[in-house]
């Protein structure tokens, strides 16, 4: 059977991607391919955001998304997100806790924000392009 030590990369590695693919798809495909820049600019302005905060998320989830499945600033990466997901949290709340409620709960963004945060602590994990340093030695 075997260790954690040796399954871990590997768990790391499968959250990692995953994470990566969910923001692409928020980022890429849903903010930019199909609402578009102004469609979700307007979303977020009609949210009471400013409408450039949609093009921040938009580009922010799309990039973390690609540091993410690639295995690079995968820390960095995931704790930028976690304020975004909070945010989307946010906005959800008022709509009850399953994301399948009209309007969307929420339960999803908050599980991803957790999840996020989970990932940063983890590390890159297996086959990321950027390898983990070993840990410093203490000077004895």
């Amino acid at each position: 059977m075997p260790t954690t030590h040796q399954t871990t990369p590997y768990a790391a590695l499968l959250l990692r991607v995953s994470l990566g693919i969910l923001l692409l798809a928020h980022g890429a495909w849903l903010k930019l391919g199909v609402f578009g820049l102004a469609g979700t600019m307007g979303f977020f302005g009609s949210l009471g955001y400013p409408p450039a905060l949609g093009a921040v998320v938009a580009i922010a989830e799309t990039l973390a998304g690609l540091a993410l499945i690639l295995g690079l600033w995968v820390r960095v990466a995931s704790l930028a997100m976690v304020p975004v997901m909070l945010g989307a949290t946010l906005v959800h709340l008022g709509n009850g806790w399953l994301f399948s409620a009209p309007g969307g709960g929420w339960e999803f963004p908050a599980f991803l924000a957790v999840a996020l945060v989970v990932q940063a602590g983890l590390g890159a994990g297996a086959h990321a392009v950027a390898r983990p340093q070993p840990a410093a030695r203490a000077a004895a």
